[in-house]
């Protein structure tokens, strides 16, 4: 997986988690993600803004800052989708 790809996953996963911190799929998926960054594309440090309409990842992957930037329409995809659909969504644990 490409690392903009996998920033991007893992920032959309990271919303839907923070929004719903009771759903443990969510939950899990973000750390499969986080993960995926530190082992796969040795991603030391991530966090993320939102200003306006535009989600802004800043991370450190062998010792160089970069960022990207998202549309915050496309990341909120999922979430609007499972606000809007939630019994598609029910976490069965």
């Amino acid at each position: 997986m490409k690392l903009q790809d996998a920033v991007y996953n893992w920032l959309t996963i990271k919303v839907v988690a923070q929004a719903r911190p009771d759903d443990t799929a969510a939950q899990e998926t973000e750390q499969f993600f986080s993960d995926l960054l530190r082992e796969d594309h040795a991603i030391e440090e991530i966090a993320y803004t939102k200003e306006d309409d535009v989600y802004t990842v800043a991370f450190t992957v062998n010792n160089e800052s970069r960022t990207f930037r998202f549309p915050a329409e496309l990341v909120e995809t999922m979430l609007d989708q499972i606000n809007r659909e939630p019994e598609k969504y029910v976490n069965y644990e």
